[in-house]
């Protein structure tokens, strides 16, 4: 028992790797098995705890070391060392534990100017946000691994269908590469543009935790508070918050 004191910094050093990588695999497990089932926790909050959680491991060698008042031995450096790797972890995690926070910022704006861009088409057409002044604009930020993305395409595409008209425009904003959409866009086939990234895109449009987020621009240029990716349309194609009976978005006094 004395040499199992004696060697607990190393001890623990050696565990925090394997035990931040656990933590990591339960949380993850948890997430995706019981976070609906009784409460939902939102993303900020889980992304902070992982951080927390896959932390402990060093923390906790750390204060192990710091109790040892016989001063540093050479296994308990070595320990401290190994504990030092499982910081990794959290370190990956940390800037998905700040974007839920920036993603709702972004979505919460109202009445700010837009922030810019330009950028090729899947047919490598220059579209710019410039070039649609007069027009309400929705920016869907979507990924074609996303479940709730390509379930809401032939929606949004309705709605745009409906309303073009109006002087409604959709853009597509995804991350990934041409080829890639071209392969979601031949089996759910859409209308409206689908962008890339070719062209540089303002960060605003990448701090991204959920998808889908879309982004409502009004006939000036500014930005009004957008939607999430837990929001759903209205029979007619509408979002929860844009009612079947009305849609002042398109043409009201507010964002016309």
């Amino acid at each position: 028992m004395a040499k199992l004191t004696k060697c607990r910094v190393l001890i623990a050093g050696m565990l925090s790797p394997p035990a931040a990588a656990a933590l990591l695999v339960c949380l993850g497990v948890y997430i995706e098995l019981e976070n609906s089932r009784w409460f939902r926790l939102s993303a900020l909050t889980l992304s902070f705890a992982m951080v927390l959680a896959t932390s402990m491991p060093f923390l906790v060698t750390s204060v192990l070391a710091i109790r040892d008042r016989r001063g540093l031995s050479l296994p308990a450096k070595l320990g401290l060392i190994v504990a030092l790797l499982s910081l990794a972890i959290p370190l990956k995690l940390a800037p998905s534990a700040i974007n839920p926070w920036k993603q709702s910022r972004n979505m919460a704006m109202r009445d700010v100017p837009a922030p810019q861009f330009e950028t090729l088409e899947l047919d490598e057409k220059t579209q710019s946000l410039s070039d649609q002044k007069g027009k309400v604009v929705l920016v869907n930020i979507w990924a074609t691994w996303c479940p709730s993305c390509r379930a809401e395409m032939p929606k949004l595409d309705r709605l745009y269908q409906e309303h073009k008209g109006e002087g409604l425009i959709v853009f597509g904003l995804s991350v990934e590469d041409a080829a890639t959409q071209r392969k979601c866009v031949a089996q759910i086939p859409v209308s409206y543009p689908l962008l890339t990234y070719e062209c540089e895109i303002p960060a605003f449009y990448q701090e991204v935790a959920a998808y889908p987020v879309t982004f409502l621009i009004d006939r000036r240029g500014r930005l009004q508070p957008g939607f999430g990716g837990d929001q759903v349309y209205g029979e007619t194609g509408s979002r929860g918050c844009c009612p079947p009976q009305g849609r002042p978005w398109l043409g009201g006094a507010h964002l016309g």
